[in-house]
């Protein structure tokens, strides 16, 4: 079990974590100064099991959910509400701030595919989980579903827009279902797995492309939006995009790029003149080839970020109130923590129908 190492920590005891596509990125070597021994994981709920002397937010025995950015709460940044951005601490990087298990580049948190959890800053991270929220919907309000929200807040939603994602992964998925929360006319999902587009279809009620199924599936988009392109485009696939062999084996194999741009440049693409296109998944911090000059000369509007994931919550709950949507509706398989090391083979390898995987620490 992890301690207490300073004031302000708490220890907490794990009761549902998830594997999500970012935690592929370690698993696959992908993401700079991953060390031997870190664990994995930063989608965890859980239940206070200790505290510091200078927690005074939570006590033994609150049921919590944890945001995956770990912040001080009181730098430059935290005080505008740029929770990924914290200033204090991750001394490894000049962009992101901290997040649990995602390597040394991003502070070199252990995460929550554990037990127990050590987390730093606690009077500011976690939040008591609403008696209402079930555990499941909960902790996917830990990154996958604020993420998926940010993604579409970012893009800057217009009554009426046609919103492209690419991606039917689960941030994809609440990316699309969250674009008609913020008043979108028309969405549509790029994938090639099929159970994910099934997915598409029915919990984000979006119309599906099957891109291996066209030549050319930038041209498919804009002959379908009036030869113009969408309002705006979402890349939810990040570091991994398949779709250009080149690109994809010297990301993900070679690793000569910090991801495979292959989305993102479909994005940019794919969107119209003057539009807007939001970057949630993952990239490593080197170089990527991107079509840059295609977006400068398009007049695009480019928003990305590291999700603030705390931020998104009060929102988030009152359209789960509301009941807008289930976000456990995506969950497809719950492993036991013994049994992980097969949860992100199938998770990776797309087998079995898997999307969105569930750790359960106490199965067993």
């Amino acid at each position: 079990m992890p301690r207490i190492e300073h004031p302000n920590d708490a220890i907490i005891r794990v009761t549902l974590a998830a594997i999500c596509g970012s935690d592929l990125h370690l698993y696959h070597g992908m993401m700079p100064d991953t060390r031997v021994g870190t664990t994995f994981g930063h989608e965890f709920i859980g239940v206070v099991h200790e505290v510091g002397p200078s927690v005074q937010n939570l006590a033994v025995g609150d049921r919590v959910m944890v945001p995956f950015n770990v912040y001080c709460g009181s730098c430059y940044f935290c005080a505008r509400g740029l929770y990924a951005n914290c200033h204090n601490v991750n001394p490894n990087a000049t962009a992101v701030g901290g997040i649990y298990g995602y390597s040394h580049t991003c502070g070199g948190y252990d995460g929550g595919q554990a037990e127990f959890v050590r987390v730093p800053f606690a009077d500011v991270g976690p939040a008591l989980i609403p008696e209402w929220l079930p555990d499941e919907d909960a902790v996917l309000l830990t990154d996958a579903l604020a993420t998926g929200y940010f993604g579409a807040q970012l893009g800057d939603i217009r009554e009426g827009d046609t919103v492209a994602v690419f991606g039917a992964g689960p941030v994809g998925l609440y990316a699309a279902r969250s674009a008609w929360l913020m008043g979108a006319g028309r969405v549509i999902v790029i994938d090639h797995i099929e159970e994910r587009l099934e997915k598409a279809r029915t919990f984000a009620y979006a119309e599906t492309v099957n891109f291996t199924e066209h030549d050319d599936v930038v041209v498919h988009l804009k002959r379908t939006t009036g030869h113009l392109g969408a309002d705006v485009a979402i890349d939810a696939v990040g570091a991994e995009a398949d779709g250009n062999r080149t690109q994809h084996i010297t990301a993900t194999k070679l690793k000569l790029q910090g991801g495979s741009p292959v989305a993102l440049n479909w994005a940019i693409d794919g969107v119209r003149k003057g539009g807007t296109v939001s970057v949630m998944g993952a990239y490593g911090p080197i170089f990527s080839a991107v079509k840059f000059g295609d977006a400068l000369n398009k007049g695009l509007t480019l928003r990305m970020n590291q999700c603030h994931v705390k931020r998104q919550w009060p929102r988030l709950f009152e359209h789960l109130r509301n009941g807008y949507f289930t976000p456990s509706d995506i969950v497809t398989h719950r492993v036991p923590l013994e049994h992980i090391a097969e949860a992100y083979h199938m998770f990776s390898a797309k087998l079995d129908g898997c999307i969105k995987p569930l750790i359960v620490p106490d199965a067993g």
